[in-house]
């Protein structure tokens, strides 16, 4: 005789997925408040970014001003800029991650959840 499939217990699986929005929400209030940073050029140029991807602080050493040269300026604003924007997508990632549980959301990221 084949094995009769459960039903799922509605209450407790809409009782998860509220559980998870509130972590989801929560986590994202936490990104807004992180800052991650990142420089290039040795140092010459700094970049702070909120985990929320949101640009906090651009520093440039006045010896990285060369107005013979402003592409080399403009090279490592660039490329510190995107050090720092990888690392606020991973510290979301780590955040937002962990307040799923885990779980294999799959078609649930049409339902309007934050962050999914």
């Amino acid at each position: 005789m084949p094995k009769q499939q459960r039903m799922p217990n509605m209450q407790q699986m809409m009782a998860q997925v509220q559980k998870m929005q509130h972590d989801m929400e929560v986590a994202q209030e936490e990104l807004r408040n992180e800052i991650v940073e990142a420089s290039a050029g040795g140092g010459m140029v700094t970049v702070k970014i909120s985990g929320a991807l949101e640009l906090r602080e651009v520093k440039i050493d006045p010896q990285a001003v060369d107005p013979d040269d402003a592409e080399i300026l403009a090279d490592m604003v660039l490329a510190a800029v995107n050090e720092a924007l990888r690392k606020a997508q991973e510290l979301a990632e780590r955040k937002l991650g962990g307040a799923t549980g885990g779980l294999d959301l799959g078609s649930l990221g049409g339902l309007g959840l934050p962050g999914l």
